[in-house]
């Protein structure tokens, strides 16, 4: 409090004095102090600094002010989700306070050479956030229940039917109805909401529809958040009491070698027969191959913690640009979240029936629950899976054999992000 005194002390004696100044001026009949040029002048000024505030932006452009009102109160919602529920805060808050800078009258930060129009250019525009989270995934990613038991594979590509179903359901929407217009590469890059990973959608909506990118990270990122409340009741409704008792047997232990070969082997697949995932599928096998090789403790280190943080903040303030008013609120708008639902449930009950048809013809049944992690949000998926097994039975520890899908879903969505950029692209 001491420090602030001399300054106060000071900032009070400009104001006095400027203030005598004037009244002396006007006092002696100073011409210059109250000629009509002059006075003139200090209206334009003053009506140019009223002109440059965000009240005048917000209360005197009509519709327009109003809707930017609005998407402030959108942005601290996402804040307030995820810091009151711990909706993914750490994507929520930097994008809904990136939504709330983008909704700033005269900022210019969304503007060609702003700070957020920049960001986004850099970084989600070019690609390079989404991989650049990848590779950090890679580094946090055990595949070793996956190697332990690849038959679970299956159950992660199964999930990703719900992108490609949704696919047709957005072209069908769009035709359905007239507020709505979908192109296929629109169609295409919310489809991608099923595979319920943030970086693979924000990547691919980067490439085929910019324009909907805010709507696409916040439904992607908000249903991954809601994983608990959506997914329960589908992987109920699909599966029997007795099913969701089935136990698994423990895991084997997986060779280190096996863990080293694993990255490069799927990275030369990648590149043998879909070349166009070969970003996203490239970038999370480095991760991984740095945390499973055991020589460059370093590296694994940074991708995972201080490069992911770094990336994870500019890339929640990139996706929070493209949540100004004018884009944001629309038709379409309704329609992405509605499809990113449709296909998450999608995803989840296509993974739970699989694993139902592959019990009929395995000795060793799998707990159908399981399929429902293929989605891909690491790890919530699993540990949903877990809850709900236990739940049926207590001593059914289902977290290490859900993870098998769960992280097979993620090179599924990359795969499938692949596979639509190399036909819609």
């Amino acid at each position: 409090m001491k420090t602030r005194r001399p300054l106060i002390i000071l900032f009070l004696t400009l104001a006095i004095a400027g203030a005598c100044s004037v009244a002396t001026a006007l006092a002696a009949g100073d011409p210059a102090a109250v000629s009509p040029e002059a006075s003139e002048e200090a209206a334009t000024k003053v009506s140019n600094l009223w002109e440059s505030t965000g009240l005048h932006g917000y209360f005197t452009n009509g519709l327009t002010g109003f809707l930017m009102l609005v998407m402030v109160v959108v942005g601290l919602l996402l804040i307030y989700l995820g810091i009151a529920k711990k909706f993914e805060p750490l994507l929520l808050i930097p994008i809904g306070f990136g939504g709330i800078l983008a909704n700033i009258p005269y900022s210019g930060m969304t503007e060609e050479g702003g700070f957020l129009y920049m960001v986004f250019d850099f970084g989600i525009d070019t690609g390079m956030f989404p991989l650049l989270i990848f590779m950090g995934v890679g580094a946090m990613t055990d595949f070793g229940p996956l190697l332990a038991n690849p038959k679970t594979a299956l159950l992660g590509a199964a999930a990703q039917f719900g992108i490609f179903s949704t696919l047709i359901g957005a072209l069908w929407l769009s035709g359905a109805v007239d507020a709505i217009s979908f192109s296929i590469q629109d169609a295409s890059a919310i489809a991608i909401i099923g595979g319920a990973d943030g970086p693979t959608a924000i990547f691919l909506a980067g490439k085929l529809a910019p324009e909907l990118l805010g709507a696409i990270a916040v439904a992607a990122y908000s249903y991954m958040a809601l994983v608990p409340i959506i997914q329960p009741p589908i992987m109920k409704l699909f599966t029997s009491e007795e099913e969701r008792k089935i136990e698994m047997k423990q895991l084997r232990p997986v060779k280190k070698i096996e863990r080293i070969i694993f990255p490069l082997m799927v990275v030369g697949i990648c590149a043998l027969l879909l070349p166009s995932a070969s970003p996203l599928v490239g970038m999370l096998m480095l991760g991984n191959l740095f945390k499973e090789c055991g020589v460059v403790e370093r590296l694994s280190r940074t991708a995972a913690n201080e490069l992911i943080n770094i990336v994870t903040i500019l890339l929640g303030l990139g996706v929070g640009s493209k949540l100004a008013a004018d884009k944001f609120l629309a038709y379409e708008t309704l329609g992405i979240l509605g499809l990113g639902l449709l296909a998450f449930a999608i995803g989840t009950a296509s993974g739970v029936l699989l694993a139902k048809i592959m019990n009929l013809f395995l000795k060793e049944k799998i707990n159908p629950l399981i399929g429902s992690a293929g989605v891909s949000a690491v790890p919530m998926a699993a540990r949903v899976t877990n809850k709900v097994g236990m739940e049926a039975n207590p001593n059914n520890y289902l977290l290490m054999h859900a993870m098998g899908p769960n992280v097979a879903g993620v090179i599924g969505s990359a795969v499938a992000a692949g596979v639509l950029l190399a036909l819609v692209g």
